[in-house]
């Protein structure tokens, strides 16, 4: 049996990439996975992958997948989204915060001022998004008094990576996140941010291929971790009984990784980039109270 049996998860943006992995590594721990995401119908993206194709691929690992189609940037949509997950059970326990936006000329070197404006898509998704998800889930978890808020950050939150839009997105989460712990630990519900290194998602291995350059200018060399990695965290995380003792905080998956035993795909470590790339800001709430 597996470690999230009768738990139930959402994960946001999982119709590939880093999502995709984390709803299939909470599936394998017997979780019940709601799988959102824009792509309904294949060739919808240039990349292959639809919220049905992961949500089944959940179920094939021993969970149970469920599929919604939403747009994070629609505050209706996920509305509609937790309407569903209160008509299946009316619990949550743990929500994964990954839908994020990727504009096609983010690893171009251009200006903030010379690219669209329209690259505020990833503040709408990453943030007003997630903020609007945790509201919802908040709801449900104060209920329970208990449950785990992840938000999927990375070194970009004080590194210059890829970015203006895209570095203050993932500044914002650890802090978005870590308030949202103050008022939500007298509740007995978790919230924190793990920061991401490369992971080799469908985009990151197509960019490698095709333009390592201004990838390695990015990334400084990460060897990069499978995308199922970071969900084998979280589920260790979500079984945690001391979990409360690291709400609020911000942490390296790869460095909770090694606490809990956890190796990637091959058996390897994956390595904190801590030293080349910078340290988490916030450490866990102690001692203080929104309440």
């Amino acid at each position: 049996m597996g470690m999230l049996q009768g738990k139930t998860a959402l994960v946001t943006g999982a119709s590939r990439g880093i999502g995709k992995g984390i709803a299939l590594a909470l599936a394998a721990e017997g979780a019940t996975v709601f799988v959102t995401g824009r792509s309904v119908t294949g060739g919808d993206h240039p990349l292959p992958g639809t919220v049905r194709e992961t949500a089944d691929l959940c179920t094939g690992r021993g969970g149970q997948g469920i599929a919604v189609p939403c747009d994070h940037a629609d505050p209706d949509q996920i509305a509609a989204l937790f309407d569903r997950i209160r008509s299946e059970g009316n619990r949550l326990d743990i929500l994964v915060n990954n839908a994020f936006p990727i504009p096609d000329d983010l690893l171009d070197p251009a200006g903030f001022w010379e690219k669209p404006l329209s690259n505020l898509a990833m503040l709408d998704v990453g943030i007003q998004g997630t903020f609007v998800a945790c509201w919802h889930a908040a709801q449900l978890m104060v209920q329970q008094a208990s449950g785990l808020i992840v938000g999927i950050s990375g070194y970009a939150a004080v590194t210059y990576t890829y970015g203006v839009a895209f570095g203050l997105s993932k500044t914002a989460m650890g802090r978005m996140i870590r308030d949202m712990a103050i008022e939500l630990k007298p509740h007995g519900v978790a919230a924190l941010t793990l920061w991401q290194g490369l992971t080799l998602t469908e985009r990151a291995r197509q960019n490698l291929a095709n333009m390592p350059e201004k990838m390695t200018r990015s990334i400084t060399g990460q060897k990069g971790s499978s995308v199922e990695h970071p969900g084998r965290v979280i589920a260790a995380l979500a079984a945690d009984p001391d979990l409360m003792q690291r709400t609020g905080g911000e942490f390296i998956t790869a460095e909770i990784a090694r606490e809990y035993g956890v190796t990637d795909d091959d058996g390897s470590w994956v390595k904190s980039m801590r030293e080349t790339r910078g340290s988490p800001i916030w450490q866990p709430v102690h001692g203080e109270s929104g309440q």
